[in-house]
């Protein structure tokens, strides 16, 4: 469950106040929508919890093995060009983007657009703020992108200039040319 903040009466959220912001409240999850609404993400319980550590586990783990890019937990907030500033419960960002961020860029909330990330539906979230989030993305870059929804037992594949594919579960997802070789399989 998220809880959302319209800050307009008063102020327009900034990327700049929004990182303050984070800085001084580092017990907070919190995301900036593409209109500087403050949203306070709820933490997850036991079972989402373990979830979205294996797959943060299984990006991973790939990635340490073809060394093509740069691995993110959920903890990490990225400053989407154009747009809002977001955590994606697991992402990655091919290296030669990464690398041509200066140090200061990187140290903060990255101005980019992960290459590939996965967003995973826990019980208390409603499903359309979650797929207006991974039309955001889109919007900003990413390549490929999968909601995983366990209550409807269904993922949603989301790619540049492609309608949303759904599938069910059970199912192993490919990595396709975004991550060549990943595969995961989901089953609930």
């Amino acid at each position: 469950m998220t809880t959302v903040l319209n800050l307009d009466p008063i102020t327009k959220l900034t990327v700049s106040q929004f990182y303050q912001l984070c800085l001084a409240n580092p017990d907070l999850l919190l995301e900036r929508s593409p209109t500087g609404e403050l949203i306070i993400v709820t933490p997850l319980g036991g079972e989402s919890g373990s979830q979205q550590a294996n797959l943060i586990a299984s990006v991973v783990i790939w990635n340490r093995q073809t060394k093509l890019g740069i691995a993110f937990s959920s903890q990490t907030i990225f400053s989407l060009p154009g747009s809002g500033s977001r955590a994606p419960d697991a992402s990655w960002v091919e290296l030669s983007r990464w690398e041509a961020l200066s140090e200061e860029e990187r140290s903060g909330f990255p101005p980019i657009c992960p290459d590939f990330l996965i967003e995973l539906r826990s019980k208390s979230d409603r499903l359309q703020p979650l797929q207006a989030k991974m039309q955001e993305y889109l919007r900003s870059g990413l390549r490929l992108g999968w909601l995983i929804n366990p209550q409807d037992r269904q993922v949603e594949i989301y790619r540049q200039m492609q309608d949303v594919e759904v599938v069910e579960t059970p199912v192993i997802l490919s990595g396709e040319d975004v991550l060549p070789g990943f595969s995961l399989e989901i089953a609930f």
